[in-house]
Order: C-alpha cells, then sequence, then structure tokens
C-alpha cells in the first residue's frame, strides 16, 4: 500500500510487477524480510523507509487482521505509511466504497475548475463527496486524476481540448 507515495505509478508498477509473482499476500511480503524486499522496491523513491513501512504493515495485517486488509478508514490509517489518501484510494478501488482520494493533481483541478474549491485536500474530498451524484463516485477519483495529469495539467494546462471548459472558472484559460 504505501509504496506509491512521490512515486510515479509507472515506478511502482514496475517495482510491483517483479514482486508480486514472488511475493503477493502480507504473508509472502513479510517472509522475504526487510533487505529482501528492498530488493524489489529500490527503484521507488523513499524505497528504505516504504519497506520498512510495509514490513511493519504485513505484520500488522497478519497478527490482527488474518492477513486481509481492514475494510475501514480507521483502522487502514492506523498502519504505518497510511493516510487518508491511500486509506480512501484502498476503500474506493478495492471495497468500492464510497470514497474520494484528494491528490495534488485532484486537488488542483477542484480548485482551478470551481468544481470543489477548498483550503486544504480535506475540504476539497468534504466537497466532492457532496458534489458528485453517487452513481458516479466510485471512479470520479480516477476521472478526476487522468483530468489533471493530460488536459488540466499544473504548468500548462490544455484548456481548448478539455470537454468541461466551458463550464471552468479558471481565469487564466489559454484557448490552443
Amino acid at each position: 500500500m504505501p509504496l506509491s507515495a512521490q512515486a510515479t505509478d509507472v515506478g511502482v508498477n514496475k517495482a510491483t510487477d517483479k514482486l508480486y509473482p514472488v511475493a503477493n499476500t502480507a504473508e509472502a511480503i513479510y517472509s522475504l524480510g526487510l533487505e529482501g524486499l528492498k530488493s524489489y522496491v529500490k527503484t521507488i523513491g523513499l524505497y528504505n523507509s516504504k519497506a520498512a513501512n510495509v514490513i511493519k504493515t504485513c505484520k500488522i495485517l497478519m497478527d490482527e487482521y488474518d492477513g486481509e486488509i481492514p475494510e475501514t478508514r480507521e483502522e487502514l490509517v492506523k498502519l504505518p505509511g497510511v493516510g487518508r489518501k491511500t486509506a480512501n484510494v484502498v476503500l474506493n478501488t478495492i471495497f468500492r466504497q464510497p470514497a474520494m482520494a484528494v491528490d495534488t493533481h485532484i486537488f488542483r483541478v477542484s480548485n482551478r475548475t470551481g468544481i470543489a474549491p477548498g483550503k486544504d485536500v480535506l475540504e476539497v474530498e468534504k466537497r466532492l463527496m457532496k458534489f458528485i451524484p453517487d452513481e458516479f463516485i466510485l471512479d470520479a477519483h480516477h476521472w478526476l486524476i487522468l483530468h489533471g495529469r493530460y488536459t488540466c495539467i499544473a504548468r500548462k494546462p490544455k484548456c481548448g481540448s478539455c470537454l468541461i471548459e466551458d463550464l471552468c472558472e479558471y481565469k487564466k484559460k489559454e484557448l490552443n
């Protein structure tokens, strides 16, 4: 779980593509040991602390949850290296519970467009949860992330190719 912080999806996917065929359960990852796990994740930034958190998390999962991932935000955020955003990703993606993981892309899109402006990620999360209709909430964070990565990009948004350009409140729009 906590491998993705400040790392690209591509980098995490490369590491886990090698790790998961060898170890894809809490018990199997824990049995690799810290040094064994590091050998799989060393290409990811901050891998030393991330590997330590993963090992600690696997131990807790084995001892307290029968090797399974807990299904509540309260339990998830108690795991080493797991914050609210990661917990929300797990709840939404794995357990299909309504939750909004607000990363830098979603924070930017929400504020720039005026969809759900907020001074911090929690405020944006709460506004998005109110704003997005129930039937779309399970996939909305994926759509918003992709929109922020590829259209409403940080330095030079591609306003002219944006599907919601007419609804957007971004004052510095550039029509491409």
